[in-house]
């Protein structure tokens, strides 16, 4: 979860109290944020630092470290946690947010060049009147860009911010994708002008900051660019904004865009950036909205102030709390959580209006936290289920643990490989056929490595032999976890299947190595040999109720013929082993012999007198 730090004084003065250390952990503790660290500066730099050559005009002043939920975007900055903690206190009703009339006024625009779908397709604006800075407030507007950059737009991949002074540029704007060479101009922090591929080359090279980000546009044919009336460059999301319009304390309106793939955390991003600092303004809690037109030429006009609206049952907020509330209660409730709320007359409801702020309600089970927070979660009632459960673990976890231990001892290294594989390591490398009913497919998988789950445990490790060609032989692998098959008859479509897998790679085949694996992990399992295997080898009794086993001759297209068997158990098969074919290692890239087991370990969980037991956690419709 974020930790933001904001100044003791300022927070208290901006409160309208003064609190001890200790009550201002308790107020934290009873809105669910946490006061991590109470420090300084100075404190900061000599335990970085070590106590060496701290600059003696490092501040002293007293700085509280308060950890935010990471949904809670709005209590990013000191102004956030302010206000939200003024309103829990009663000493701020709601705040309402509005938008500027334009009515008689020209409302700027911002248009949205189709190209722009190349890299960065959406973009949203707005602007701040009469914004009155502070080397606090300053320092807060960028640190709270900071922190939205850092979560909400994962590391400005999904969306970018730029703040501009609006009195350095002239309107219209547009958004455009243009090539790197004709975009050219000089960088915040920069003092001569650069083109884009040269000031990509630049960030690479000598800025540790910006360069984690250049990746993110940098292979693609055009780069996006905002641009004003006379084409001057305002910012190269998500890059670096423009020096022309750079902000500074004494700017007086901000123009505020939000560049992205993601539209909907776009609006987000600039709802939150509007609604902490429009306080600040001439007229407090006033936006003035830019109309923006997208790539098809519709027009929208941002920020979006229009607000969620929602009705919430009084009986679901009371059977998950364990309260006794009436729905007047509920409401008074969550208007200490910033939430506008009235009891629907004649039913078991309440009407809840979020605020802009709120992003993080997204369903009824948002709601119900406020007003379990806003009640207190200290003061709600212990109280003892109804239902009688008894923690345990599952026998088909236990069996595992066993099993791996037991692979371990005979000289065998555990691996721990995806869950997801590509079509071909699946299939193809295997030298086996889809038929269409087995693997369950990912319908967009983010690259050619993942796109179906796996229905063997083998790719994974051959795949593994593969890439750690250079270890010293012989090389002992297994690996005991779920494969995923299709399956009609479950809910999901799939159902999840333990097995356990070995391979040995020597200047051998090993064959016997692998044999011997099977035999001793049946033996610990306590699982005899069935059928005419020799007279070496003592069959269990016909009539023996125990669960046997038994290996017989297979043409399985991923062994090589004559040198593989088949494990059946119950008359059903479980697995099979044997020496891996040539062309197999060749598609997984191993020189060597290969043999491999792979055996379904589900049909040998079971108790002392041989009866099944559960194997995977049945749910209840």
């Amino acid at each position: 979860m974020p930790i933001v730090s904001v100044g003791r004084d300022r927070l208290f003065e901006s409160l309208g109290q003064h609190y001890s250390d200790d009550e201002f952990q308790e107020l934290c503790f009873a809105y669910g944020i946490e006061l991590d660290d109470v420090t300084s500066e100075r404190e900061m730099l000599q335990k970085e630092q070590k106590g060496k050559g701290v600059a003696k005009d490092a501040s002293e002043e007293i700085l509280y470290k308060i950890d935010i939920p990471a949904n809670r975007y709005d209590m990013l900055c000191l102004e956030g946690i302010a206000r939200a903690l003024n309103i829990f206190n009663q000493r701020l009703s709601k705040v309402q947010y509005r938008l500027a009339n334009m009515q008689g006024k020209r409302m700027e625009r911002l248009t949205i060049k189709p190209e722009t779908a190349l890299v960065r397709p959406f973009a949203v604006a707005a602007i701040l009147r009469g914004i009155t800075f502070d080397p606090v407030r300053y320092q807060s507007f960028i640190d709270l860009q900071d922190k939205l950059h850092q979560n909400l737009c994962r590391q400005r991949s999904l969306v970018a911010i730029g703040t501009h002074d609006f009195a350095t540029l002239q309107g219209p704007f547009t958004y455009e994708a243009l090539p790197p060479s004709e975009i050219s101009f000089v960088p915040l922090k920069q003092s001569r002008a650069f083109n884009a591929a040269e000031l990509m080359q630049h960030y690479a090279d000598n800025d540790l900051k910006l360069r984690k980000f250049v990746p993110i546009i940098q292979h693609s044919l055009v780069y996006p660019v905002i641009l004003d009336t006379k084409r001057t460059v305002l910012s190269l999301p998500p890059i670096i904004n423009g020096a022309h319009s750079a902000i500074t304390l004494d700017t007086r309106d901000v123009f505020i865009e939000c560049t992205g793939t993601d539209l909907t955390k776009a609006g987000i991003v600039l709802n939150t950036m509007v609604t902490m600092f429009s306080e600040y303004c001439s007229t407090p809690f006033e936006i003035e909205p830019v109309e923006v037109i997208d790539s098809f030429g519709q027009s929208h006009v941002y920020p979006n102030l229009e607000c969620q609206q929602r009705d919430v049952k009084v009986s679901y907020i009371n059977s998950c709390t364990g309260l006794d509330l009436d729905a007047e209660h509920i409401t008074g409730l969550l208007r200490r959580m910033a939430l506008t709320a009235e009891a629907s007359p004649g039913s078991d409801s309440v009407h809840v209006e979020v605020p802009l702020s709120r992003s993080d309600i997204l369903h009824d089970c948002d709601v119900m936290e406020d007003v379990a927070i806003a009640h207190g979660y200290n003061e709600l009632k212990w109280t003892v289920p109804q239902t009688v459960t008894v923690g345990s673990e599952l026998p088909l976890n236990q069996l595992t643990e066993l099993l791996r231990l037991e692979c371990a001892m005979a000289g065998f290294t555990e691996i721990l490989t995806w869950a997801l594989c590509s079509h071909a390591e699946n299939f193809g490398h295997l030298q086996h056929r889809d038929d269409g009913a087995s693997a369950v497919s990912i319908s967009n998988p983010a690259t050619a490595e993942f796109e179906v789950c796996r229905t063997s445990l083998l790719p994974g490790a051959l795949k593994t032999l593969g890439a750690n060609k250079d270890t010293p032989l012989p090389v002992r692998l297994f690996e005991a976890s779920d494969v995923i098959l299709l399956d009609d008859s479950t809910e999901s479509g799939a159902r999840n299947e333990r097995r356990l897998a070995a391979v040995i790679c020597s200047k051998e085949s090993g064959f016997e190595i692998i044999h011997g694996l099977l035999n001793r992990i049946m033996e610990v399992l306590d699982v005899p040999i069935t059928g005419e295997l020799g007279s070496s080898l003592s069959a269990a009794p016909a009539d023996s109720s125990r669960t046997g086993y038994e290996w017989k001759p297979s043409q399985d297209s991923t062994f090589f013929p004559g040198r593989q068997a088949a494990v059946f158990s119950g008359g059903k098969q479980v697995g099979a082993f044997g020496v891996v074919h040539p062309d197999v290692l060749d598609k997984f890239d191993i020189p060597y012999p290969v043999s491999a087991l792979e055996l379904n370990v589900e049909p040998f969980v079971f108790d002392q007198n041989y009866n099944k037991l559960q194997t995977h956690i049945m749910m209840k419709k």
